[in-house]
């Protein structure tokens, strides 16, 4: 397969589904997942409360991605022009090296609070003594998941409070490893199966029992290296540091690689908001809101590298429910949860690229611009595609 599909752009939907479906090996009819009405509003009904119909955004492939040496098809559900396009082209500018991925373990975060330790340096001492009886019980609860490879591996215990409104405060990490599932259920669930037995050791009330989304033990690293000019290389790698030196425009930083992210998780049925609260939370993890990518000109080349937390999975919640994010899940090959937090990771930080280097060259408007004046002209008066900027091209 290659995700190198030159003019994909120029082309009519249905060539660009029949090229989509050579590329990726799928049958024939496989895009009905995405036509309108796929999701029926019986699966609808069933997904969430109150329903009262469907709503649909476009489902776009960003092309020639190379990742960890491997050619993706990047499916994407956005409703902002330019981001599809964007992320091709940064995708274009770094395919003779490639993006490279590195990950932790798929390690998610369990709260258990305890309120109203009367010694809270007693408390924590007991639970950190019985951490071990502790995992094992977690253990016991959820058996397939230890079959898999996965389930808790450990507990941390910190002291938040020594006195106040809820008294001594005392909070118990417990760590799971969710393999391929995004987890929130099974940590919930391990977290309420725990909580009564934690408070008692710790000498305090049981309070609240829930995931953390700051999943800072489940984090993607991807990199890559770009040819560029060299006033260029000086003009982006100055625009990062911008952002390592501002609040405000690292706000606007992170949001150009989250236009990435989102668009691959909304497109395979994450929980977007999820990994949204647990990337700026991580972002500020220092105490002072920075960038998750940056960019450095070593002297020959533009080096970028973004560090995010990414909890997606590939089993369980709406993935299987849902038509189009099997359908997005088989266009990009992402069979494991690994997988698609590096093709979404990726995403974000090709976003990112294309946001610096047209900050850094022609502003950032005249071919974001020009895509929204396309949305908004009617079909038989829209410019054809090849009069669009050529920065715009997949």
């Amino acid at each position: 397969m290659s995700s190198r599909l030159s003019g994909f752009y120029r082309l009519g939907l249905a060539e660009r589904r029949r090229r989509l479906l050579v590329a990726a090996d799928l049958p024939e009819g496989a895009f009905a997942a995405v036509d309108p009405g796929a999701l029926s509003l019986d699966v609808a009904d069933g997904m969430i409360e109150n329903v009262v119909g469907t709503y649909a955004l476009p489902f776009a492939i960003a092309a020639n991605f190379h990742i960890d040496g491997t050619d993706v098809l990047v499916p994407m559900a956005i409703e902002e022009p330019s981001v599809v396009a964007a992320a091709s082209n940064a995708a274009r500018m770094a395919r003779p090296a490639g993006f490279t991925t590195v990950h932790s373990a798929p390690i998610m975060v369990g709260q258990i609070q305890v309120t109203n330790v009367v010694d809270v340096d007693a408390g924590a001492a007991a639970l950190r003594d019985a951490a071990g009886s502790l995992v094992e019980a977690a253990r016991a609860v959820v058996p397939r998941l230890i079959e898999r490879g996965g389930g808790p591996v450990g507990l941390e215990v910190r002291v938040l409070a020594r006195d106040g409104a809820d008294g001594g405060v005392i909070v118990a990490h417990l760590l799971v490893d969710c393999r391929d599932a995004m987890g929130a259920n099974t940590v919930n669930t391990l977290c309420e199966a725990l909580a009564d037995r934690v408070a008692a050791l710790a000498g305090g009330r049981a309070g609240l029992r829930i995931l953390s989304n700051l999943t800072d033990g489940r984090t993607v690293t991807v990199r890559c290296r770009i040819a560029e000019e060299p006033a260029v290389r000086a003009v982006i790698a100055a625009a990062s540091r911008f952002a390592e030196l501002d609040p405000y425009r690292a706000a606007t930083h992170n949001k150009g690689i989250m236009n990435g992210v989102d668009a691959v998780l909304v497109a395979t049925g994450q929980d977007w908001r999820a990994v949204e609260a647990g990337a700026h939370a991580y972002a500020a993890r220092t105490g002072l809101y920075r960038p998750l990518a940056v960019w450095r000109d070593d002297g020959e080349a533009l080096v970028g590298e973004l560090v995010i937390p990414l909890a997606v999975g590939t089993v369980g919640g709406s993935v299987h429910a849902h038509p189009g994010s099997r359908l997005a899940l088989a266009l990009c090959g992402a069979k494991t949860a690994e997988r698609l937090a590096a093709i979404a990771a990726t995403a974000g930080l090709a976003t990112n690229l294309a946001a610096l280097r047209a900050l850094a060259t022609e502003g950032i408007q005249r071919g974001h611009m020009a895509l929204h004046a396309r949305k908004q002209t009617p079909d038989s008066h829209r410019p054809p595609a090849a009069q669009l900027p050529p920065k715009e091209s997949t």
